[in-house]
């Protein structure tokens, strides 16, 4: 991966760090500021870049941690790797171990639900809180016709690796407000060549529709055990006018989280963090301030 460009140093000015979760694979990440922790977990076709503002708000007083999953932003992007929830899961949790967090706060976005849930899960006594925005951790029969054409094999792998049409798309699609230069330019950046594009493919491939997939039964069982959370500190932040993660997926979630404070932007597209920018931020921050003060402070 090259360096980053000046402007995007600017955009993302964080140390990059790596770890070796295994045969040689770097996952790479963001560690920022000291005090309670953020473990935050982006989707596809994002990175760690999806955080950027978040952290510069947060690391005056938190500290933020923000991987890039395997194949995705500043991370290694093998070409003989399973691409799973599964393998995912495993280099968060890799992470996590390795930077010997206790308790600490999840954000997370698209993919990243199902990747923070199944941590979560696992260790439900060290979660302070959770933030979920516009993604899903439980299966659903509805996938817009833009992404399934993508699941197609041989054409969506040319229309993703070969046209780089996903990030493409996304830049387009998924900010209903439109990207700044600044941040379609730090999207793009990591998935320049087909070679560095693997993992956006492999994400949409990995979509398990039916039982006979794959990763059927690792998401399966993350939606069976989404119960253990239900007592947690959850705030669902939403753009309403996400044109993948819709209104069904967020009634979705509140079947599983009634007690969850809700916040819906209805001009905002499934790049909430950038339609709603400081808003969102601040939002972000004020929950986790108070997550540790009695229910009445987060359930007005």
């Amino acid at each position: 991966m090259k360096t980053l460009p000046r402007v995007l140093k600017e955009e993302y000015p964080f140390r990059g760090r790596f770890l070796d979760v295994g045969q040689g694979n770097r996952i790479h990440y963001v560690d920022e500021g000291e005090g309670d922790a953020v473990l935050m977990l982006h989707g596809n076709p994002t990175w760690s870049f999806y955080y950027r503002n978040l952290i510069k708000n947060l690391r005056s007083t938190f500290r933020c941690i923000a991987i890039d999953h395997m194949g995705c932003g500043l991370s290694d992007k093998p070409q003989n790797y399973s691409y799973r929830l599964a393998n995912h899961i495993h280099n968060a949790q890799k992470v996590a171990e390795y930077l010997k967090l206790g308790r600490f706060h999840l954000v997370m976005h698209d993919w990243g639900c199902a990747i923070g849930m199944a941590l979560a899960e696992r260790w439900p006594e060290r979660i302070e809180s959770l933030v979920i925005m516009n993604g899903a951790a439980f299966h659903s029969s509805q996938i817009p016709k833009r992404i399934a054409l993508c699941k197609i094999p041989l054409l969506g792998t040319a229309l993703i690796r070969g046209a780089n049409a996903f990030v493409r798309c996304s830049n387009f699609m998924a900010s209903a407000r439109g990207l700044e230069s600044k941040a379609a330019l730090g999207y793009k950046f990591p998935y320049n060549s087909w070679k560095n594009r693997i993992a956006i493919d492999r994400f949409v491939k990995d979509i398990p529709l039916a039982p006979s997939h794959p990763s059927w039964d690792t998401l399966a069982r993350i939606e069976s055990e989404l119960f253990l959370l239900s007592q947690k500190k959850i705030l669902l932040l939403w753009g309403e006018g996400d044109f993948c993660f819709t209104e069904s997926f967020l009634q979705e979630w509140r079947q599983f989280f009634p007690k969850a404070k809700g916040i819906i932007y209805e001009d905002c597209g499934h790049y909430v963090l950038e339609d709603a920018g400081d808003e969102a931020v601040a939002e972000i921050r004020r929950f986790i301030v108070h997550a540790k003060k009695p229910d009445v402070a987060l359930y007005p």
